[in-house]
């Protein structure tokens, strides 16, 4: 995992380097020091104290890696501090990490709501306490929610711990599962001194089948566009130890795998064709666990709708909009400014449904839904949007989810957005004229010329309409067009100075949305000029496949 921040040097140990370098990533440690803290935020905190089971990573005492879950009763999961979580439960001694936790050693953890498809990261040091454990935190960042299948989660009675079934490759059995999971965990770890030593804990989601078994038991695991720090991947240039571990989600039985992994940079034409890189794990040992936990989950069906694209509305070079209405006519339910529309899109020669989410663009209470998705160059859904799916056609949606929304409150915002990342602003700036149409907002927009401008006509009539609304657009490299009728109010990217220049108060809260190394330099550089943590609320706006 990364240093913590601009102050400790450079956030990346060699190898997360390397991989940036190699996947083309661009200067990450310029901006991603940003999102790394060496403690939790409130949210976090909030966020890891309501969920059912923690993931977490580790090296038994061999050095081989593993991953696993640790469950409890409710509110077993608490944090007294923003540099601690402690856990009031035991370890089946069955656990391949059981040892490692009683010694107290360095762990890479995981927090994910499969039903709200949020997850947070940290690690640090685990140590027993007499009511469980506790982790003494070292660093702390967000994921966004991609590739998260959503599921429903139920406690059940608490069972004796089960006997496990150890072996040195997979059986029949074992490899049917690993083919029909949509979802896995990985456990990487970096030896080394300093922040950037430890183990890290991530997630991997994909449509069953997504990891692929070969003939003699290799596992390989696609790599899809995500937040560019590669932990996991870099982790394994320096050390290929891995740890996976399977949820069976019905019955809460656990498969975790040992190995060594490499990374394939250039996976073959028969791999997954939105996989960018590839990880091929040779198989040391699997520990079958059945009914590990005392927790199953459920896929409600009814929850995904199909929807008619009732129009589709090209916004700027690369963004489109797909307006969505139900075919049976039932109203669609309500969602609440920023959250984004989870989908389901079925697409020809892939063997499952794809899921991605987009954000809502259009204001709540409307009759329809409306998705605004920017045409990535390597993404297929959004390319199969754009190129594929017109009016009349169906998209399968979830309900809404996301809790980057507008904050309670009378108080004054400013709405700062690049690129795509005016989807969720615009859906915000909406509902606050609507609902509080007195409430002070300024609405400032950064994209690159007028032909990837979004949804200026629609901005500028509602600037038009509520004085209480000040719109600034900034073009980085205006056009000839642009020059001779003037539809910018700045040449250059935005600064933290210029949002200074806004004076919008000491309360005022200022709500980010964009990419990580724009939203990651705003952030910081607004903190350096005095405005306070809490008064700042972000969202990243990423390549999606």
């Amino acid at each position: 995992m990364a240093d913590i921040g601009h102050s400790a040097g450079c956030p990346f140990h060699k190898g997360e380097r390397e991989a940036q370098r190699r996947a083309g990533a661009g200067d990450v440690a310029a901006w991603a020091g940003d999102f790394i803290r060496d403690h939790m935020p409130d949210q976090h905190r909030d966020f890891f104290a309501d969920l059912p089971f923690l993931v977490l990573a580790g090296a038994d005492a061999a050095g081989r890696v593993w991953v696993t879950l640790v469950d409890g009763p409710e509110g077993f999961v608490r944090s007294p501090s923003p540099r601690q979580l402690t856990l009031e439960t035991g370890v089946d001694p069955h656990d391949p990490l059981h040892g490692a936790f009683q010694a107290g050693t360095e762990v890479g953890m995981i927090g994910i709501s499969l039903a709200t498809r949020r997850r947070n990261r940290m690690n640090g040091m685990i140590r027993p306490t007499p009511a469980g454990f506790a982790i003494d935190v070292r660093q702390s960042f967000g994921n966004c929610p991609q590739y998260i299948h959503e599921r429903v989660v139920k406690r059940v009675a608490a069972q004796q711990p089960t006997t496990s079934h150890v072996s040195d490759n997979l059986s029949d059995d074992q490899i049917g599962r690993i083919r029909a999971a949509d979802t896995i965990f990985i456990g990487s770890g970096h030896a080394g001194s300093g922040p950037s030593g430890g183990y890290d804990a991530s997630h991997r989601g994909g449509a069953p089948g997504f990891v692929e078994v070969a003939d003699d038991g290799t596992l390989s695991i696609p790599d899809y566009a995500g937040n560019n720090f590669f932990n996991t991947i870099g982790n394994l240039l320096e050390a290929p130890e891995i740890g996976l571990v399977f949820v069976d989600f019905n019955t809460g039985g656990l498969l975790h795998v040992t190995g060594k992994a490499c990374i394939d940079w250039h996976p073959k034409p028969g791999d997954e064709p939105a996989a960018q890189r590839a990880i091929r794990v040779t198989v040391d040992q699997v520990i079958d666990r059945p009914a590990a936990l005392g927790l199953r989950w459920s896929q409600d069906i009814n929850a995904v709708r199909p929807l008619r694209v009732a129009r589709k509305i090209k916004e700027s070079d690369s963004i489109t909009s797909f307006h969505l209405v139900p075919l049976d006519g039932v109203p669609l339910a309500p969602f609440r400014a920023g959250q984004h529309l989870p989908v389901e899109v079925e697409m020809p020669g892939e063997a499952g449904v794809l899921q991605r989410a987009y954000s809502l663009s259009g204001p709540p209470g409307a009759e329809g839904y409306r998705i605004s998705v920017k045409r990535e160059p390597q993404g297929a859904v959004s390319r199969y949007l754009h190129d594929h799916v017109g009016v009349g056609d169906q998209i399968a949606a979830r309900v809404p989810a996301g809790e980057f929304v507008v904050p309670d409150g009378n108080g004054p915002l400013v709405l700062v957005s690049t690129g795509v990342g005016i989807t969720p602003l615009l859906a915000m700036l909406h509902a606050i004229l609507a609902d509080t149409p007195g409430r002070l907002v300024w609405f400032v927009h950064g994209t690159r010329d007028g032909r990837d401008h979004a949804f200026a006509a629609e901005v500028g009539a509602l600037a038009a309409r509520y004085p209480n609304l000040v719109r600034t657009t900034y073009y980085s490299t205006p056009g000839p067009d642009d020059q001779r009728v003037v539809n910018f109010d700045h040449r250059g990217r935005i600064t933290a100075q210029a949002l200074a220049a806004l004076n919008a108060g000491e309360e005022a809260i200022f709500l980010l949305c964009g990419s990580a190394p724009v939203v990651g330099s705003l952030r910081s550089d607004l903190e350096a000029s005095g405005v306070r943590a809490d008064r700042i609320q972000f969202e990243l706006i990423g390549a999606k496949a």
